[in-house]
């Protein structure tokens, strides 16, 4: 199998976190001898935000709850360095929570350009907002307050959603569309036949 390099796409709740486990989980068993390398932003700035170690971690702290999207150069600055510590031209890589935004795409390019990845998978979980609402408020994470829940639809809808119309017309590159509604095995099937793991 040639090294993947596989962008998830979908709002908050769409549950683009548990796909990654669970294609994780089979790109190992199918290949254990290559690493999986799985990066979830948000996941980096949640871990940020508890060390509350400086004005950085305090200020990540005081804003995570409200839904308003995090600066470019810190996200960019939390991927790169897991690029730095975990990437190489020969690692299955996962991502998710990047690029956010088409300036962010741009900045990725270059990363990838220099891990050898020209060759991109985007998945994109379209799924309904009242479906994504109703898993936000159900996981009851602390971040998930009903207005923190309708900022990170809006910027979703308004910055990160051209991030697909972005890879549509970029060059080796594939978009798969797939219904992020359905059930967690469901959609779990549907990643695998459209990477043909199946």
């Amino acid at each position: 199998m040639q090294p993947h390099s596989i962008i998830f796409v979908g709002p908050q709740g769409s549950g683009k976190g548990t796909q990654i486990a669970l294609l994780s989980r089979v790109m190992r068993a199918r290949e254990p001898e290559r690493r999986v390398v799985d990066i979830q932003t948000g996941r980096r700035f949640r871990a940020l935000a508890a060390k509350r170690e400086g004005f950085t971690e305090e200020k990540v702290f005081e804003t995570l709850d409200t839904g308003r999207l995090q600066p470019l150069f810190l996200s960019v600055v939390l991927w790169g360095d897991a690029f730095h510590h975990h990437v190489d031209p020969e690692c299955h890589l996962l991502l998710d929570g990047l690029p956010r935004t088409v300036d962010e795409a741009r900045v990725l390019e270059s990363a990838l350009a220099f891990y050898r990845r020209e060759h991109l998978t985007i998945i994109n979980l379209a799924t309904d907002e009242a479906v994504v609402r109703a898993r936000m408020e159900k996981r009851a994470r602390a971040d998930d307050t009903p207005s923190s829940i309708e900022s990170r639809l809006t910027w979703y809808r308004e910055e990160t959603m051209p991030v697909l119309a972005y890879y549509e017309t970029r060059p080796h590159t594939t978009v798969i569309d797939l219904d992020g509604t359905k059930s967690i095995e469901a959609v779990h099937e549907d990643i695998l036949k459209a990477l043909s793991l199946r």
